[in-house]
């Protein structure tokens, strides 16, 4: 026999083996054939164009027109019970759609408990399937990293300042003759509404950071116990926060009106990067800046979405988008007012000599008045404004001094 004949035979015998192998498992399989997934759909799909070698294509899509069949879908998930038992694949596939179910709870009070999760959609030019990832990523991949950086960036920023400048003051020697500048009742309102502060940025901080930073340190377990009694720290400490913040507003607006002279400070910086601060009345423009867009604005969106996060005001209506919209703008302008607080904190403590005193006793020395708020001090000696404005006695006022 020659070569070629014999290799001809050779292939036949193969292609003969592999036909049989074929047909073997082909009689096997149409023995032990499983139920499939979902029973026969109307004849219209039937008539459907096969899927990757499946006759059955409705175990991937349903036909156009069955969608139509009112007692379809009734039928799908009635059969499918029968034949595979805890198969709630046709359920889950609701919840994906946002198809509402039955709940117990009164509509008017939970409008969206039938629905599990938000309803999928897909965002244009984005990989966000739900509104509810939408907000997460958001979270997660802006407002925390971003947010973290602004905080250490002012940090460190504050840290350079003081490094570089070092303490802003003390040129002029004191003179022991004092001037009122806060009332008892301005120092009240400012330490309430300061230690509530401070405990909402504690907590947040820890909520929102506080995994990246502390958790690796004390582990879950403590983490978790930790997180949960701030939370609590947090919902209830708001309230008080809203109350002071109030206060703080009416107390001290009327000092904290821009005027022309503010535009003079501002054009200079305030002389912070010089010898000598510009004059400036009782509040300069930087401290009337903090009022207003550290303190005023942002505090009145971080009250409102903050009572609306914890359902506390009445006939709203608190849906998920909402309550997702309310998160953000909470996060967003609560990292603004830490921001501008971190350097208000900075200010008033290390940052300027005689500031922390000013607020703890209420009284500052006449060389400080003139030094750092000079119309300010130039109206107490013209009369404009008087030295003294509460009942306490201080140890040596202005206007002693001036008959002395």
């Amino acid at each position: 026999m020659s070569p070629f004949t014999f290799a001809r035979l050779r292939g036949w015998g193969l292609a003969l083996s592999l036909v049989g192998a074929l047909s073997l498992a082909q009689a096997q399989t149409t023995k032990s054939a499983p139920v499939p997934d979902d029973p026969a759909p109307p004849a219209a799909a039937q008539t459907a164009p096969a899927m990757g070698g499946i006759k059955d294509a409705n175990i991937f899509q349903i036909a156009p027109d069955a969608s139509s069949d009112a007692n379809y879908a009734q039928q799908t998930n009635a059969q499918r019970a029968q034949v595979q038992p805890g198969n709630n694949a046709p359920m889950w596939r609701d919840v994906a759609k946002g198809v509402t179910g039955f709940s117990s709870l009164p509509v008017s009070e939970a409008p969206e408990a039938g629905n599990l999760i938000q309803p999928f959609v897909q965002y244009p030019g984005s990989s966000f399937t739900t509104a509810g990832e939408a907000w997460r990523q958001v979270r997660n991949n802006w407002l925390i990293p971003y947010g973290g950086a602004l905080l250490f960036i002012v940090l460190l920023t504050l840290a350079i300042f003081y490094k570089t400048k070092g303490p802003l003051g003390g040129h002029l020697k004191d003179t022991g003759r004092k001037l009122e500048r806060f009332t008892p009742f301005e120092r009240a309102a400012h330490w309430s509404n300061a230690g509530a502060f401070v405990a909402l940025a504690v907590s947040g901080i820890v909520m929102a950071f506080g995994k990246f930073f502390i958790l690796p340190v004390i582990g879950s377990t403590l983490f978790g116990w930790l997180t949960y009694v701030l939370k609590y720290v947090h919902n209830f400490v708001g309230p008080l926060f809203a109350v002071s913040l109030l206060i703080i507003v009416i107390t001290f607006i009327k000092d904290n009106i821009a005027n022309k002279t503010d535009w003079v400070w501002l054009s200079k910086a305030g002389g912070m990067l010089g010898e000598h601060e510009v004059p400036s009345h009782r509040f300069n423009a930087g401290e009337k800046g903090l009022f207003w867009w550290g303190v005023t604005i942002p505090g009145i969106v971080v009250v409102g979405s903050g009572l609306f996060l914890n359902q506390l005001i009445p006939g709203m209506l608190y849906l998920r988008g909402d309550m997702q919209i309310a998160h953000m703008l909470h996060l967003v302008f609560g990292l603004m007012m830490m921001a501008l607080i971190m350097g208000h904190i900075y200010m008033g403590t290390v940052g300027v000599k005689g500031a922390y005193g000013a607020m703890r006793t209420g009284y500052v020395d006449e060389a400080w008045a003139k030094e750092h708020h000079e119309l300010w001090y130039d109206d107490i000696k013209a009369g404009k404004i008087p030295a003294q404005r509460s009942q306490t006695e201080p140890a040596a006022p202005l206007q002693v001094a001036a008959k002395a």
